[in-house]
């Protein structure tokens, strides 16, 4: 074994190096960084003890479980670049009200037919609202139980699913923005919401090999990590950077840890990504009184990038539940709203296919409607499919009282009660 006073600081993670100090006898997990070829490291790796995980080549890593005394043996090659923490990771949902239902309408004129969205979650159930009348979960791929048929032993990834994706099977007020797209499940989370930075980066590895398969155009990641690092030594953002460069849209919620400042969680501090934050509607159809919700997170980021980039409703959202074929519930959280932004990429793909996932990005941010919140909270603003889309919006009667309508993503009904008609002022006073 190395000196204790040799200088290897610099090659490994604070928190690795912390339960290395407090004496831990434990196997740690770890991603380590290689310099180029992997190869010359996974022979380190078994030589110190460890135990092979994956092989990841979209950030040239591999994820082992290397005893605590050997961790300077395997930072002291002289390919290792770096050893990382592999961090927990836990879905974004906040838990707020269930009571209030969140209508799911799409009027965008497109159904995202036959483009494919893999949502990297806690799997997905076979929901009536994804399998008839066709069954559009055309790919599953378990990470935590190796299990070859859809399941969601959370009900997370299908909520998710349901917003980018439903169809309205079973309750058309429930549709999702791209009703026709179709579902890759990617089980990287499990019953309790949580998984592995390497679970994940090897489902993103994955998505990205059989992304022509599928014709996988969008990434939905409704989960995060504290962030403690700039994008470029983040496994997960670097991951996620990856897919950008092999041409998927990668969507990512921001995080629940608001209002405070610099409370992104990876992979939303990856600048290609869009990530996305949770705005409150007020349970109205107009975007004046929309404000940015409390718990969602704030940038800057740990490189100082603004994010979040847009927002969407995240407050009281209805969506498929996985309690039943039929079954829906409610949810709150930034995970809720970026599968909206999924979903509308899905159209913008569906619509011109030849995008880049940086083109489908500045559509959205473009088109988003500005709100009174700092851009380090609302990002560019609230998404508006219809004008990403190009489709011009639905009108309304011209009367003094008419509004125009919240363009199509997903509403909640309005909160029962009197509603004022002027046609009965004008009748009445007629009368007298």
């Amino acid at each position: 074994m190395m000196n204790q006073n040799r200088v290897i600081t610099k090659f490994v993670h604070p928190t690795v190096l912390k339960r290395i100090a407090a004496g831990s006898k434990q196997t740690l997990s770890v991603i380590v960084y290689s310099h180029g070829n992997c190869d010359h490291i996974r022979e380190c790796i078994v030589k110190a003890g460890g135990k092979i995980k994956y092989e990841l080549p979209v950030i040239h890593a591999i994820a082992a479980e290397i005893p605590a005394e050997s961790i300077d043996q395997v930072a002291a090659h002289h390919m290792v670049q770096y050893i990382n923490d592999d961090a927990k990771v836990f879905k974004c949902m906040d838990m707020a009200s269930l009571a209030a239902n969140a209508g799911l309408v799409h009027d965008a004129g497109y159904t995202g037919k036959g483009i494919g969205i893999a949502i990297l979650d806690t799997g997905v159930y076979p929901h009536n609202d994804l399998v008839k009348p066709t069954n559009r979960i055309v790919a599953f791929k378990d990470f935590i139980n190796n299990r070859t048929h859809p399941y969601d032993d959370d009900g997370h990834g299908t909520h998710v699913a349901g917003i980018a994706a439903g169809n309205g099977y079973s309750n058309e007020r429930y549709k999702g923005i791209a009703p026709e797209a179709n579902i890759i499940g990617v089980k990287v989370l499990d019953e309790k919401g949580s998984g592995t930075t390497s679970d994940i980066v090897a489902g993103i590895q994955w998505v990205i090999d059989n992304k022509d398969k599928y014709n996988i155009r969008v990434i939905n990641m409704s989960f995060g990590s504290p962030a403690d690092a700039s994008y470029r030594d983040d496994p997960l953002a670097r991951a996620a950077e990856a897919a950008v460069k092999n041409g998927l849209t990668v969507v990512v919620s921001a995080g629940n840890s608001g209002p405070n400042p610099r409370t992104i969680t990876t992979p939303g501090i990856a600048p290609s990504v869009i990530t996305v934050g949770a705005v409150d509607d007020n349970r109205t159809s107009t975007y004046e009184d929309d404000f940015v919700a409390n718990f969602s997170s704030r940038g800057p980021t740990p490189g100082g990038i603004m994010k979040p980039d847009v927002v969407a409703p995240g407050v009281d959202i209805t969506s498929l539940s996985n309690t039943g074929p039929g079954a829906y519930v409610s949810h709150s959280g930034t995970s809720m709203a970026a599968p909206m932004v999924a979903g509308a990429a899905a159209l913008l793909y569906e619509k011109e296919s030849n995008l880049s996932p940086s083109a489908v990005k500045a559509k959205i941010m473009n088109t988003a409607v500005p709100i009174t919140q700092s851009r380090n909270a609302g990002g560019s603003g609230i998404i508006n499919v219809n004008k990403a889309l190009g489709v011009e919006e639905i009108s309304l009667p011209d009367t003094p009282h008419s509004k125009r309508p919240r363009p199509s993503f997903p509403r909640r009904r309005p909160r029962p009660g009197f509603t004022f008609d002027p046609s009965l002022l004008i009748m009445f006073l007629f009368l007298l």
